[in-house]
Order: C-alpha cells, then sequence, then structure tokens
C-alpha cells in the first residue's frame, strides 16, 4: 500500500484532482455568492455581521490554494490552508448534522448539490488523507527554494 501511495502518478492524479476541487468549487462561489449567502447562513454558526465577509474570503483561498496546490508551488503551505478549510467545512457540517438541520452545502452551489451529513463528513475526511498523503510523499518543489 505506502509503494502505492507515495507513487509518483498516484501523488500527481491525486494533487490535479484536489486542486480542480478547489478552483472549480471556488469559482463556483465567486460567480455566485448570492448562493453561498444562502448555504453559509444554513449553517447558523456565524454571527450575520460576518457572513458577508466570510463569503468574500473564503472562495479566493479555496480559488487561489487550488491553484497553487495543482501546480505544486508552496504545497506544504497551501495543502496545510486546504487541510484546515476541510477541518473547517467538516465541523460545520458535523454540527449542523448534529443540530437535525439538513439542507444543501453549498460546496458546489447547484451545480452538484450535496446534503449534509455523515457521507460528506466521509468525503472530506478523504480529501484531508489524500492531502495529508500529498504533503507526506512530495518533494518540495524547487520553485520554493529559490
Amino acid at each position: 500500500m505506502k509503494k502505492v501511495l507515495s507513487n509518483k502518478y498516484f501523488l500527481l492524479g491525486t494533487r490535479v484532482l484536489i486542486g480542480l476541487v478547489f478552483i472549480i468549487s471556488g469559482i463556483i462561489k465567486i460567480s455566485n455568492p448570492h448562493d453561498f449567502v444562502d448555504a453559509v447562513t444554513n449553517f447558523k454558526m456565524l454571527p450575520p455581521e460576518t457572513v458577508n465577509l466570510f463569503v468574500i474570503i473564503i472562495p479566493w483561498i479555496e480559488f487561489s490554494s487550488g491553484l497553487l496546490f495543482l501546480f505544486n508551488i508552496y504545497s506544504k503551505e497551501t495543502g496545510t490552508i486546504l487541510i484546515g478549510l476541510l477541518i473547517m467545512f467538516s465541523i460545520a457540517v458535523a454540527v449542523a448534522f448534529l443540530r437535525s438541520i439538513t439542507f444543501t452545502c453549498g460546496c458546489f452551489g447547484d451545480i452538484f448539490p450535496q446534503e449534509i451529513g455523515l457521507l460528506k463528513i466521509v468525503e472530506n475526511l478523504i480529501l484531508i488523507g489524500l492531502i495529508a498523503n500529498i504533503l507526506i510523499n512530495t518533494p518540495q518543489n524547487t520553485l520554493e527554494n529559490k
């Protein structure tokens, strides 16, 4: 299994997949902030006066981190940011799930609606594991050392 997880093609494939997931998710949220406001509000975790700031900042962090991660630029830093986002999203989903609130998470807007719940948490944990695997098994990019 270790041989598969450290295979350069597996690492490249997962890097491309994860980078694209965050790039696409960010673009969808940037292009339709009203839907993202609704999704964030549904979680009932942020004070109303902070929702707009959250909706403006988070998609750009997703987009830029996904882009940098895709091209293996500052991958340790961007991978850490992506893991942090996934942990934050997972906590929000878990809290909403435990409160028995049901709605779509807003991860990909209306293009790919996903209900919050255990499946979403498991998906996030898998992404966290894949990112951690990339960070552990990929040497630093030479762009970072110049």
